[in-house]
């Protein structure tokens, strides 16, 4: 197995991690009630998806 002879730099480290980041979720407002929901999914404050109601309504 091959083993490092001398170390990383830290900045060689760092930019190997620069894509480790989380990324924040993007919501977006739902066409029927306009609360927030996240995209491709069913709404949860009105039960709709693509226009259609597909679940029952949370109260």
């Amino acid at each position: 197995m091959a083993v490092p002879k001398r170390r990383h730099s830290t900045t060689r480290r760092d930019k190997r991690r620069s894509h480790d980041a989380i990324t924040l979720p993007n919501p977006v407002a739902c066409p029927q009630c306009g609360e927030a929901k996240m995209p491709h999914r069913v709404c949860p404050s009105c039960g709709t998806y693509k226009g259609r109601q597909v679940a029952k309504a949370e109260d």
